[in-house]
């Protein structure tokens, strides 16, 4: 254990908030954690200025834990900022790691976003068709804001990551080890995920039988057993495809396992592993059984993106929706 404390940092870019709220999800444990380290860098705690970042040497932080994905020029000039003044940058938080929920809007391109968002949806009147710009001249100055970039990206789609914190947010215990780790000098590889080799199905108790299901069903139209795997039962579960230890909570609480923790150990991609996962559970792997329609069962998975990329699709081959340039012209 090294005898001086850490420096270490926070940062919240494109997600929604959670991974701030983890970290005050140690509770007492926090307390561990300060005895080891003083945060000399949280936007969302303390009164801090980006000319104050700018101000350190470089390196002078031990350790930043970055969560959210990238989607402003803001975003990437902190981020930026943030590997330069930091010896070891932390991928924290699904949203960081693989792009996360935010990731989905790679569907549309920043035009059909600012569309929906600022002149078509129900609750908004702009009767002017206005919509935001980078810069505005408001007589005797003007008024910026940042690009608002057409592609979402994962952070090591931008700057070089050390190590990736999983889940949507990561698991307090996950946090505690990281943090201990640090500061004892235990870390793995450099680009090593700070989380177990196991799936979500090793946390899970449920029987699992096996079984090849007929239907596809979704947890708003029936309560499935909580004693049987869940897609036994015909629904997706993403559990044979996601990295564990986060001890099932989903799951015990009887919803499927969405994806947060990103791929197992070895997998290629995780919507990829899921969809080959999914296609045996189906049937779809062996031969057609007589009366068996694979192209129905398919169609009854609504949201096929949605379901197997929720958390991934930045960082994923597909990626995104290709829609025009940069600028988000056709």
């Amino acid at each position: 254990m090294r005898l001086d404390k850490l420096k270490i940092g926070f940062y919240w870019a494109a997600s929604c908030g959670g991974c701030e709220i983890a970290v005050l999800d140690l509770n007492e444990k926090i307390l561990d954690v300060l005895s080891v380290a003083d945060v000399v860098f949280w936007p969302v705690a303390m009164d801090i200025k980006y000319k104050d970042v700018e101000a350190m040497p470089d390196g002078h932080m031990d350790v930043c834990f970055f969560n959210g994905a990238v989607r402003t020029e803001e975003q990437e000039a902190l981020a930026k900022l943030l590997r330069r003044k930091a010896k070891v940058l932390v991928a924290f938080g699904a949203c960081a790691h693989l792009g996360g929920v935010p990731s989905l809007a790679n569907l549309a391109d920043r035009s059909q976003v600012f569309d929906r968002a600022f002149l078509r949806s129900s609750s908004t009147v702009n009767t002017k068709k206005l919509v935001p710009e980078t810069r505005i001249d408001v007589g005797d100055g003007a008024m910026t804001l940042p690009k608002f970039y057409d592609t979402v990206m994962a952070l090591d789609q931008v700057v070089d990551v050390d190590y990736y914190l999983p889940g949507c947010p990561p698991p307090v215990k996950l946090i505690e080890e990281a943090v201990q780790a640090i500061a004892g000098n235990r870390l793995p590889p450099k680009g090593s995920v700070l989380a177990p080799l196991k799936s979500v199905c090793d946390d899970c108790s449920r029987e699992r039988e096996e079984k090849k299901i007929a239907e596809i069903k979704r947890v708003i139209n029936f309560e499935p057993s909580k004693d049987k795997c869940l897609l036994d039962q015909g629904v997706i579960c993403m559990g044979p495809a996601t990295r564990g230890e986060c001890d099932a909570h989903c799951l015990n609480a009887n919803m499927p396992c969405t994806g947060c923790g990103g791929p197992c150990p070895e997998a290629m991609e995780q919507g990829a592993s899921m969809i080959s996962a999914l296609s045996t559970v189906l049937g779809l792997a062996s031969e057609k059984e007589e009366g068996f329609e694979a192209e129905k069962l398919v169609e009854q998975i609504l949201d096929p993106v949605g379901t197997f990329y929720k958390y991934g699709l930045a960082a994923s081959i597909i990626n995104r929706r290709m829609m025009g340039n940069e600028d988000g012209d056709d």
